[in-house]
């Protein structure tokens, strides 16, 4: 009988087992060579975290958005017209004035002084215009009295020259006695001439003198009207009917100010417009004419585009909107409004709810739905744009839905799977 050799059995214990690592290292080889040839599983995504929308065909509204304000159509700043000090501040913003309306009182001793001095002024301009004209009065009177001595003496030298010439006719007088007597009412016939000439001259020329008077008078009490006019100014009144908007906060008692000073805004409740902040990307498609609506909160007010401002601030451009409707309640100057501007009409175009990013005229990746259940990552070329909607110029075809929701965390990944 034949007895196993202990070395052969050993020997052949160490092949079987080195046969065994040996396949397990084959077949885990040949385990993760396939697990790395198959693509990683997609992430899960809930449905209801994200934004879902369909593409459609038909006619899309572009529109354009603004936040704004409500201001009124007409503020009138009231001014100090000269320089004082701030005694006391009547009213406050919020208001309602009338034009006689104080809004504030002011003080300033020389504008004072100066109404006095012209007041003195007019009342010296007055007694001098009285004064001149007694003058001139007495002058004239003295000159028609003598004007009348003249015209008595020549009226005694008239009968004298009439007698004379009867009696030197009738040869009862002297040729002598004739002719001294019409000498005589030659003379003070010239006198008498030459005295009315003077006092028509002297008439004239009290006429000028009282003229060149009065004017002084004249001047003087406009220069008396403009002080006292500069002395009613300083109580400051509103000048219209409206509401006070502001008074700057440094308008308050014991505060000088100079002329020209901003005192106070005032400005009519019932004539609002909006005005909208609107990127200045997107201004360059409104026009002057253009349909608006304003979204006050409590009511929609519609409008249209009256004025475009020319320089940009900040990066944007205001845009001011008339109001055309009724003010809902609560409609006030200062309160922010959302408005609305309609552009134009797209016809017979493909739009979709417009995504978290992307902007006009450019090229954007979006997850697209598949009948699987998943979205795959899909490149999509986007047109003009609207408030909510956007065109689509490629990519997507009429019925595929796509999310609009921002992906970024997604960025690694192809496709998502919905759950």
């Amino acid at each position: 009988m034949d007895v196993a050799r202990p070395a052969t059995v050993k020997r052949n214990k160490k092949i079987k087992q080195a046969a065994i690592v040996a396949i397990v290292l084959i077949g885990a080889t040949a385990v993760t060579f396939g697990l790395s040839r198959m693509s990683p599983a997609a992430p899960t995504v809930e449905r209801a975290t994200v934004w879902i929308d369909r593409v459609q065909r038909g006619e899309m509204l572009r529109q354009v958005r603004g936040l704004g304000t409500l201001v009124p159509e007409q503020v009138r700043f009231v001014t100090a017209l000269s320089d004082g000090i701030i005694e006391e501040v009547k009213v406050r913003a919020g208001d309602n004035v009338s034009p006689g309306t104080v809004i504030l009182v002011m003080s300033n001793p020389d504008v004072r002084q100066a109404a006095a001095d012209a007041e003195l002024q007019v009342k010296t301009a007055e007694a001098n215009l009285l004064n001149l004209r007694a003058q001139l009065n007495a002058q004239i009177l003295n000159q028609q009295l003598t004007q009348a001595g003249i015209q008595a003496n020549y009226n005694r030298a008239k009968l004298d020259y009439d007698a004379n010439a009867l009696l030197f006719k009738e040869g009862l007088s002297s040729e002598v006695n004739f002719k001294k007597s019409q000498a005589l009412v030659d003379e003070l016939a010239a006198q008498l001439e030459m005295e009315k000439k003077k006092i028509a001259n002297n008439e004239a020329s009290a006429a000028a003198q009282i003229a060149a008077s009065q004017a002084n008078l004249d001047q003087t009490k406009s220069s008396y009207l403009t002080r006292m006019r500069r002395v009613e100014e300083l109580n400051v009144r509103a000048g219209t009917i409206g509401q006070v908007q502001q008074i700057p906060a440094t308008i308050e008692a014991g505060t000088r100010v100079g002329p020209g000073t901003i005192l106070a805004r005032i400005a009519q409740p019932g004539r609002l417009k909006a005005e909208l902040q609107i990127a200045e990307t997107q201004v360059k498609d409104i026009v002057v004419g253009q349909i608006a609506a304003i979204d006050t909160r409590t009511g929609i007010i519609p409008g249209q585009v009256t004025r475009i401002d020319p320089a940009s601030v900040n990066g944007t451009v205001k845009v001011d909107v008339q109001l055309n409707g009724e003010l809902p309640a609560g409609a006030r100057p200062e309160l922010s409004v959302d408005g609305t501007i309609e552009v134009e009409r797209l016809t017979d175009v493909l739009f979709v709810g417009r995504p978290a990013y992307g902007q006009q005229d450019t090229t954007v990746t979006l997850f697209k739905l598949t009948p699987e259940g998943e979205a795959i990552r899909t490149q999509v070329q986007l047109g003009r744009t609207s408030v909510n909607t956007i065109e689509i110029k490629g990519g997507l075809q009429v019925g595929d839905q796509v999310i609009l929701s921002d992906m970024s965390q997604w960025d690694a990944v192809d496709r998502v799977r919905l759950n």
